[in-house]
């Protein structure tokens, strides 16, 4: 099994060209799945549906969450998907499970004052305080999730035109920067990212203060840090930065596919959960105009 599952890796790395987080999930969960097979002494390539209910079973029993048990599945299927392909077993055992149904939950959002109250936080009096400022407008005015914002290099930035280009695995995207993002961000590119890199070599637009790529976690520390110094009592994290750059887009009465290819969602569905957010406002000028509502 270690062998299949190797070559199973690299054709999701290599063929697929899955991202290095979505990589690793996998990994995990093959990983996680083989030792239930070692210990209740099952072959892997004769296991039958009931047995791989089973430990979609005996993950419930451990206290894994509905979602954790869906990906599960997905990344088993997945590999016995790529096992059938290759010949290495006759059928796939995950063929007629379902996924575990799962509520789709509201996301946190921040309101405008929120995000304003946040935003003013950093000041840019010092190098940290020009990255913050820029990184945060960045983040709010773009709606990119935190990986991709940490992946970006100057070169995917065009100041003149006002776009970011997001790319991540075999995927593209242009989203366009506000204002007030390009201001701060133009600032720390030509005031505090010069100092800030310790090498002329160095492509991460968004560096630490050791002058490296910053890191997911580097990111998370400095969006809490600035909450906390806005006393403002939600959790507040880099992706609920992501959630109010979609609600807001909706209540101002944006186009919901041109939200859903900013955010890069693949499925509108993905898109469709901030029509809930939705400003009652709108909805009645629709009811009030439409000859049909």
């Amino acid at each position: 099994m270690e062998k299949q599952f190797k070559l199973f890796l690299e054709f999701l790395q290599n063929d697929k060209k899955v991202s290095e987080n979505t990589l690793q999930s996998y990994r995990r969960d093959i990983v996680y799945y083989t030792k239930y097979i070692e210990t209740n002494k099952l072959n892997y390539v004769k296991v039958e549906e009931e047995e791989i209910k089973g430990y979609l079973d005996y993950l419930k029993s451990i206290g894994k969450k509905p979602s954790t048990i869906s990906r599960n599945l997905a990344s088993i299927r997945s590999f016995y998907q790529f096992l059938v392909k290759n010949k290495k077993t006759k059928k796939d055992p995950t063929e007629g499970i379902q996924s575990p149904k799962i509520e789709k939950r509201v996301p946190s959002v921040l309101t405008s004052k929120e995000v304003e109250l946040l935003l003013n936080q950093p000041k840019d009096v010092d190098l940290k305080g020009t990255r913050d400022k820029a990184m945060l407008e960045f983040a709010y005015a773009t709606g990119m999730r935190v990986t991709e914002i940490i992946s970006l290099d100057v070169g995917d930035i065009d100041l003149e035109k006002g776009y970011v280009n997001c790319h991540v695995a075999n995927k593209q995207r242009s989203i366009p920067l506000g204002t007030m993002s390009l201001k701060a961000l133009k600032e720390y590119m030509e005031e505090a990212r010069p100092i800030l890199i310790k090498s002329e070599e160095e492509p991460a637009l968004f560096v630490n203060i050791n002058g490296q790529r910053l890191t997911r976690q580097g990111f998370w520390k400095i969006v809490k840090y600035y909450k906390e110094q806005a006393h403002i009592d939600k959790d507040i994290t880099p992706h609920v930065l992501r959630h109010s750059f979609a609600t807001h887009l909706i209540q101002n009465g944006a186009d919901l596919k041109a939200i859903q290819t900013m955010l890069g969602h693949s499925d509108i569905s993905s898109t469709q959960v901030y029509m809930q957010f939705q400003d009652e406002s709108l909805k009645n000028v629709y009811k009030k105009a439409h000859p049909r509502a």
